[in-house]
Protein backbone atom coordinates (compact mmCIF):
# COMPACT_ATOMS: atom_id res chain seq x y z
CA UNK A 1 0.00 0.00 0.00
CA UNK A 2 1.06 3.53 -0.80
CA UNK A 3 0.59 7.07 0.27
CA UNK A 4 0.23 9.85 -1.87
CA UNK A 5 0.81 13.11 -0.22
CA UNK A 6 1.51 17.26 -1.54
CA UNK A 7 5.00 17.70 0.21
CA UNK A 8 7.18 20.60 0.05
CA UNK A 9 11.09 20.40 0.63
CA UNK A 10 11.78 23.81 0.47
CA UNK A 11 9.87 27.17 1.01
CA UNK A 12 8.79 29.23 -1.79
CA UNK A 13 5.91 29.73 -3.52
CA UNK A 14 3.20 27.15 -3.28
CA UNK A 15 3.07 26.23 -6.50
CA UNK A 16 6.41 25.87 -7.34
CA UNK A 17 7.42 23.98 -4.43
CA UNK A 18 4.61 22.02 -3.74
CA UNK A 19 5.14 18.36 -5.41
CA UNK A 20 2.80 15.52 -5.47
CA UNK A 21 5.15 12.46 -3.75
CA UNK A 22 4.45 8.79 -3.26
CA UNK A 23 5.82 6.80 -0.89
CA UNK A 24 5.73 3.37 0.55
CA UNK A 25 2.81 3.87 3.43
CA UNK A 26 4.91 3.02 6.61
CA UNK A 27 3.21 1.06 9.07
CA UNK A 28 0.69 2.72 11.99
CA UNK A 29 2.67 3.22 15.27
CA UNK A 30 1.24 1.83 18.06
CA UNK A 31 -1.14 3.78 19.85
CA UNK A 32 -2.74 6.31 17.08
CA UNK A 33 -5.30 6.38 14.58
CA UNK A 34 -5.18 5.94 11.06
CA UNK A 35 -7.18 8.18 9.19
CA UNK A 36 -8.26 7.46 5.22
CA UNK A 37 -8.63 11.15 4.29
CA UNK A 38 -12.11 12.21 1.92
CA UNK A 39 -11.34 16.28 1.43
CA UNK A 40 -9.00 19.00 3.09
CA UNK A 41 -9.61 22.80 2.25
CA UNK A 42 -7.34 25.48 1.08
CA UNK A 43 -7.05 28.00 3.65
CA UNK A 44 -4.33 31.26 3.82
CA UNK A 45 -2.96 29.46 6.68
CA UNK A 46 -2.32 26.22 4.89
CA UNK A 47 -0.49 28.34 2.13
CA UNK A 48 1.79 31.08 4.19
CA UNK A 49 3.60 28.39 6.07
CA UNK A 50 5.29 26.99 2.90
CA UNK A 51 6.26 30.80 1.81
CA UNK A 52 8.64 30.78 4.51
CA UNK A 53 6.59 33.18 6.59
CA UNK A 54 6.79 30.95 10.23
CA UNK A 55 9.95 29.79 9.32
CA UNK A 56 10.98 30.17 12.58
CA UNK A 57 8.56 27.39 13.50
CA UNK A 58 8.24 25.36 10.94
CA UNK A 59 11.14 23.73 8.38
CA UNK A 60 10.75 21.62 5.46
CA UNK A 61 10.17 19.32 4.59
CA UNK A 62 6.89 18.72 5.33
CA UNK A 63 3.46 17.78 4.43
CA UNK A 64 0.91 20.62 4.04
CA UNK A 65 -2.52 21.05 5.10
CA UNK A 66 -3.85 21.91 8.49
CA UNK A 67 -7.09 20.31 8.44
CA UNK A 68 -9.60 18.08 6.77
CA UNK A 69 -11.68 14.86 7.52
CA UNK A 70 -11.32 10.87 6.68
CA UNK A 71 -12.27 7.64 8.43
CA UNK A 72 -10.63 5.44 10.47
CA UNK A 73 -9.01 2.27 9.24
CA UNK A 74 -7.04 1.34 11.96
CA UNK A 75 -7.47 1.96 15.72
CA UNK A 76 -5.73 0.75 18.93
CA UNK A 77 -7.85 -1.87 20.79
CA UNK A 78 -9.45 0.73 23.22
CA UNK A 79 -10.61 2.99 20.86
CA UNK A 80 -12.35 0.05 18.19
CA UNK A 81 -15.18 2.23 18.70
CA UNK A 82 -13.99 4.89 16.41
CA UNK A 83 -13.56 2.15 13.03
CA UNK A 84 -15.20 3.36 10.34
CA UNK A 85 -16.47 6.35 11.20
CA UNK A 86 -15.86 10.14 10.45
CA UNK A 87 -13.29 11.83 12.21
CA UNK A 88 -10.91 15.13 11.61
CA UNK A 89 -7.49 14.33 12.54
CA UNK A 90 -6.11 17.36 13.94
CA UNK A 91 -3.15 19.23 15.48
CA UNK A 92 -0.12 16.22 13.94
CA UNK A 93 0.93 15.66 10.43
CA UNK A 94 -0.04 17.79 7.67
CA UNK A 95 -3.36 16.32 5.66
CA UNK A 96 -3.07 17.07 2.04
CA UNK A 97 -2.32 13.27 2.03
CA UNK A 98 -3.82 9.91 1.34
CA UNK A 99 -3.29 8.71 5.18
CA UNK A 100 -3.40 10.15 8.22
CA UNK A 101 -1.88 8.84 11.79
CA UNK A 102 -3.12 10.47 14.81
CA UNK A 103 -3.81 10.74 18.77
CA UNK A 104 -6.70 9.08 19.06
CA UNK A 105 -7.58 11.40 21.92
CA UNK A 106 -7.68 14.33 19.86
CA UNK A 107 -9.38 13.12 16.76
CA UNK A 108 -13.00 14.49 16.22
CA UNK A 109 -15.55 12.23 15.88
CA UNK A 110 -17.87 14.44 12.98
CA UNK A 111 -22.16 13.86 14.47
CA UNK A 112 -23.89 11.30 11.23
CA UNK A 113 -25.69 14.56 10.33
CA UNK A 114 -23.01 17.11 9.57
CA UNK A 115 -21.76 16.30 5.92
CA UNK A 116 -18.17 15.48 4.56
CA UNK A 117 -17.50 18.64 2.76
CA UNK A 118 -18.69 20.86 5.97
CA UNK A 119 -17.11 18.56 8.77
CA UNK A 120 -13.71 19.40 6.18
CA UNK A 121 -13.86 22.85 7.25
CA UNK A 122 -15.17 22.80 10.95
CA UNK A 123 -11.45 23.91 12.37
CA UNK A 124 -9.29 26.63 11.45
CA UNK A 125 -11.66 29.42 10.65
CA UNK A 126 -14.84 27.66 12.88
CA UNK A 127 -12.71 27.49 15.68
CA UNK A 128 -10.87 31.02 15.51
CA UNK A 129 -14.14 32.85 15.01
CA UNK A 130 -15.36 30.57 18.10
CA UNK A 131 -12.51 31.09 20.20
CA UNK A 132 -12.52 35.07 19.54
CA UNK A 133 -15.98 35.88 20.42
CA UNK A 134 -15.22 33.67 23.83
CA UNK A 135 -12.24 35.94 24.30
CA UNK A 136 -14.00 39.26 23.51
CA UNK A 137 -17.65 39.29 23.85
CA UNK A 138 -19.54 40.84 21.35
CA UNK A 139 -22.69 41.47 23.71
CA UNK A 140 -24.34 44.82 23.36
CA UNK A 141 -21.38 46.16 21.72
CA UNK A 142 -21.29 47.62 17.47
CA UNK A 143 -18.66 45.15 15.89
CA UNK A 144 -16.73 46.04 12.73
CA UNK A 145 -15.69 42.59 10.64
CA UNK A 146 -12.80 42.84 7.76
CA UNK A 147 -12.16 40.56 5.01
CA UNK A 148 -16.07 40.47 4.95
CA UNK A 149 -16.13 37.50 2.10
CA UNK A 150 -13.45 35.15 3.74
CA UNK A 151 -15.06 32.03 5.40
CA UNK A 152 -14.06 33.57 9.24
CA UNK A 153 -15.89 36.86 8.66
CA UNK A 154 -19.25 35.13 7.42
CA UNK A 155 -19.34 33.17 11.14
CA UNK A 156 -18.11 35.74 13.36
CA UNK A 157 -20.70 38.33 11.49
CA UNK A 158 -23.58 35.48 12.18
CA UNK A 159 -22.11 34.33 15.13
CA UNK A 160 -21.41 37.68 17.27
CA UNK A 161 -25.00 38.82 15.96
CA UNK A 162 -26.69 35.62 17.85
CA UNK A 163 -24.48 36.29 20.72
CA UNK A 164 -25.92 40.09 21.12
CA UNK A 165 -24.02 42.52 19.33
CA UNK A 166 -25.88 45.53 18.99
CA UNK A 167 -24.57 45.97 15.35
CA UNK A 168 -22.66 44.53 12.90
CA UNK A 169 -20.42 45.71 9.83
CA UNK A 170 -18.55 43.88 7.68
CA UNK A 171 -16.48 45.45 5.01
CA UNK A 172 -15.25 43.43 1.70
CA UNK A 173 -14.09 43.65 -1.88
CA UNK A 174 -16.50 42.21 -4.35
CA UNK A 175 -19.94 43.43 -4.68
CA UNK A 176 -20.69 39.32 -4.77
CA UNK A 177 -19.60 39.06 -1.15
CA UNK A 178 -21.25 42.53 -0.22
CA UNK A 179 -24.73 41.13 -1.37
CA UNK A 180 -24.17 37.61 0.57
CA UNK A 181 -23.87 39.66 4.09
CA UNK A 182 -26.92 42.03 3.22
CA UNK A 183 -29.05 38.71 2.69
CA UNK A 184 -28.28 37.61 6.18
CA UNK A 185 -29.05 41.22 7.75
CA UNK A 186 -25.42 42.42 8.12
CA UNK A 187 -24.50 45.94 7.28
CA UNK A 188 -21.98 45.56 4.75
CA UNK A 189 -19.15 47.98 3.15
CA UNK A 190 -17.37 48.18 0.01
CA UNK A 191 -13.09 48.34 0.89
CA UNK A 192 -13.12 51.34 -1.24
CA UNK A 193 -15.93 53.01 1.28
CA UNK A 194 -13.32 54.75 3.01
CA UNK A 195 -15.01 57.87 4.54
CA UNK A 196 -17.57 54.99 5.42
CA UNK A 197 -15.72 52.70 7.13
CA UNK A 198 -14.18 55.66 9.31
CA UNK A 199 -17.00 56.56 10.37
CA UNK A 200 -18.06 52.99 11.11
CA UNK A 201 -14.76 52.73 13.13
CA UNK A 202 -15.29 55.94 15.10
CA UNK A 203 -18.82 54.57 16.31
CA UNK A 204 -17.25 50.71 17.32
CA UNK A 205 -16.75 49.15 19.95
CA UNK A 206 -14.76 45.81 18.60
CA UNK A 207 -13.07 45.26 15.26
CA UNK A 208 -12.13 41.57 14.12
CA UNK A 209 -9.49 42.34 11.45
CA UNK A 210 -7.86 39.97 9.10
CA UNK A 211 -6.43 41.92 6.50
CA UNK A 212 -4.53 44.81 8.24
CA UNK A 213 -2.85 47.34 5.75
CA UNK A 214 -4.60 50.52 4.63
CA UNK A 215 -7.98 49.42 5.85
CA UNK A 216 -6.68 48.60 9.08
CA UNK A 217 -4.47 51.09 9.57
CA UNK A 218 -7.46 53.31 8.52
CA UNK A 219 -9.75 51.65 11.57
CA UNK A 220 -7.70 51.49 14.14
CA UNK A 221 -6.56 55.22 13.71
CA UNK A 222 -10.34 55.87 13.69
CA UNK A 223 -11.52 53.82 16.62
CA UNK A 224 -12.28 55.48 20.24
CA UNK A 225 -9.66 54.64 23.03
CA UNK A 226 -11.97 52.66 24.48
CA UNK A 227 -12.39 50.44 21.82
CA UNK A 228 -10.90 46.83 21.29
CA UNK A 229 -8.86 45.56 17.59
CA UNK A 230 -8.07 42.22 17.41
CA UNK A 231 -5.92 41.35 14.40
CA UNK A 232 -6.44 38.17 13.37
CA UNK A 233 -4.41 37.91 10.31
CA UNK A 234 -2.76 39.95 7.56
CA UNK A 235 -3.86 39.08 4.24
CA UNK A 236 -2.52 42.68 3.00
CA UNK A 237 1.01 41.78 3.78
CA UNK A 238 0.97 44.34 6.26
CA UNK A 239 0.21 44.50 9.80
CA UNK A 240 -1.39 47.62 11.35
CA UNK A 241 1.09 50.06 12.87
CA UNK A 242 0.54 51.34 16.23
CA UNK A 243 2.11 54.44 17.68
CA UNK A 244 -0.19 54.52 21.10
CA UNK A 245 -1.39 52.14 24.32
CA UNK A 246 -4.91 52.75 23.43
CA UNK A 247 -7.28 51.69 21.18
CA UNK A 248 -6.26 48.23 22.42
CA UNK A 249 -4.75 45.97 19.90
CA UNK A 250 -4.74 42.42 20.08
CA UNK A 251 -2.92 39.61 18.53
CA UNK A 252 -4.84 36.54 17.78
CA UNK A 253 -3.41 32.91 17.01
CA UNK A 254 -5.39 29.94 17.88
CA UNK A 255 -2.29 27.80 18.13
CA UNK A 256 -1.45 29.89 20.94
CA UNK A 257 -4.91 29.34 22.74
CA UNK A 258 -4.62 25.49 21.97
CA UNK A 259 -0.85 25.11 22.91
CA UNK A 260 -1.71 23.92 26.63
CA UNK A 261 -5.51 22.64 26.26
CA UNK A 262 -6.21 19.41 27.89
CA UNK A 263 -7.68 17.14 25.26
CA UNK A 264 -11.29 17.19 27.37
CA UNK A 265 -11.53 20.90 26.97
CA UNK A 266 -10.53 20.46 22.99
CA UNK A 267 -13.32 17.93 22.34
CA UNK A 268 -15.85 20.20 23.88
CA UNK A 269 -15.13 22.90 21.96
CA UNK A 270 -16.36 20.67 18.83
CA UNK A 271 -19.56 19.84 21.11
CA UNK A 272 -20.11 23.64 20.77
CA UNK A 273 -19.02 24.14 17.08
CA UNK A 274 -22.00 21.46 15.65
CA UNK A 275 -24.99 22.99 16.72
CA UNK A 276 -23.43 26.51 15.53
CA UNK A 277 -22.15 24.98 12.35
CA UNK A 278 -25.21 23.55 11.91
CA UNK A 279 -27.72 26.78 11.91
CA UNK A 280 -25.17 29.20 9.97
CA UNK A 281 -24.54 29.41 6.33
CA UNK A 282 -21.00 28.24 5.74
CA UNK A 283 -21.01 28.89 2.03
CA UNK A 284 -20.33 26.54 -0.83
CA UNK A 285 -17.49 24.26 -1.93
CA UNK A 286 -15.80 23.50 -4.97
CA UNK A 287 -14.24 20.41 -5.21
CA UNK A 288 -10.95 19.66 -7.23
CA UNK A 289 -9.06 15.95 -7.29
CA UNK A 290 -5.72 15.82 -5.49
CA UNK A 291 -4.05 15.96 -8.66
CA UNK A 292 -5.33 18.94 -9.72
CA UNK A 293 -4.01 21.12 -6.93
CA UNK A 294 -3.08 23.54 -8.67
CA UNK A 295 -6.08 23.92 -10.04
CA UNK A 296 -7.45 24.38 -6.38
CA UNK A 297 -4.78 26.64 -5.11
CA UNK A 298 -5.29 29.56 -8.43
CA UNK A 299 -9.08 29.01 -7.43
CA UNK A 300 -8.18 29.79 -3.91
CA UNK A 301 -6.24 33.03 -5.21
CA UNK A 302 -9.10 34.62 -7.41
CA UNK A 303 -10.35 37.66 -6.54
CA UNK A 304 -14.61 37.41 -5.39
CA UNK A 305 -14.11 33.76 -5.36
CA UNK A 306 -17.36 32.42 -4.04
CA UNK A 307 -16.63 28.99 -2.80
CA UNK A 308 -14.24 27.28 -1.14
CA UNK A 309 -11.81 25.16 -2.95
CA UNK A 310 -11.51 21.71 -1.87
CA UNK A 311 -9.02 18.71 -2.38
CA UNK A 312 -10.44 15.47 -2.75
CA UNK A 313 -8.13 13.22 -1.49
CA UNK A 314 -9.86 9.72 -2.07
Amino acid sequence: MSNLALAYRQFGDPASVLTLESSALAPCAAGLLRVAMQFAPINASDLIPITGAYRHRVSPPLIAGYEGVGTVMATPPAFSHLLGQRVLPLRGVGTWQRYVDCDPLIAVPVPPDISTTLAARAYINPLAALLMLKQWSPAGKRVLITAGGSACALLLAQWARQMGASSITAIHRAPQHGARLQQLGIAALAETQRAEIASAAQQCDLVFDAVGGEVGQLIWQALSVDAEFIAYGVLSGKPVRVNAPRPALHWFHVRHTLEDLAHQDWQRLFSELWPLLRASECGEVEIFPLAHWREAIQCYHQSGRERKPLLQIS
